[in-house]
């Protein structure tokens, strides 16, 4: 005569990933400060304040020559659409890649902010190309103001180094797509469940039928 049945054990639940490690909220904190970073550039960082006969009558207005962040600080744009590829390229990439991409963004991120930097502890000197244009002299001095979007620039590329060192630790959460990661995982022939278009294609680059 069998004997009571025991305890019945629980079935182990699955691992819950963290909200801060969610590719969505990685990927999307990334692209959207990058963009921060990179809207700053389309708005006036510094506005220059010269003699109205240097300007000439159109553009000696009383508001000053105004200079964008593009201009001011260029490498910031180019900086901040670096960041953005990369935190989009983080949510397909592999362990090494993600490594590589953290590298790449967390860089990206220390150029914006010393770009930003400078314009604020020299705006003179940031402002030059713009007065030059405008008056056809350089080196000369001018009167010049900041506007509160270089600082911006600052805080969006500080949280953007942030986000960016988050990428290695999240990464372990995420479920990788690569073919490689599918091959390590078993032959094709073991693969059980629905296959949707992302693993038809992957099997496919294999040289497998998934039909």
């Amino acid at each position: 005569m069998a004997g009571p049945a025991g305890p019945a054990t629980p079935a182990k639940a699955p691992s819950r990933v963290p909200g801060w490690a969610r590719k969505s909220t990685v990927v999307m904190l990334i692209a959207a400060l990058a963009l921060a970073a990179f809207g700053t550039t389309t708005q006036t960082w510094l506005t220059v304040h010269l003699d109205p006969q240097q300007l000439g009558q159109a553009a000696g207005s009383e508001g000053g020559l105004q200079v964008q962040g593009s201009k001011a600080a260029t490498t910031v744009t180019a900086l901040a659409l670096v960041a953005l590829a990369g935190g989009l390229a983080a949510s397909i990439a592999g362990k090494i890649g993600r490594w590589i991409i953290t590298a790449i963004i967390v860089l990206a991120a220390a150029g914006i902010i010393a770009a930003a930097a400078t314009v604020l502890a020299d705006p003179l000197a940031a402002a030059q190309g713009s007065i030059a244009a405008a008056t056809g002299v350089s080196g000369g001095s001018a009167d010049v103001s900041v506007s509160a979007f270089p600082v911006l620039a600052v805080v969006a590329g500080s949280l953007l180094a942030v986000c960016g060192l988050l990428v290695v630790p999240a990464g372990r959460y995420w479920k990788s797509r690569t073919r490689y990661d599918a091959a390590a995982a078993g032959p094709a022939g073991q693969q059980t469940g629905p296959v949707d278009e992302i693993d038809s294609w992957d099997r496919l680059s294999r040289g497998d039928d998934p039909t």
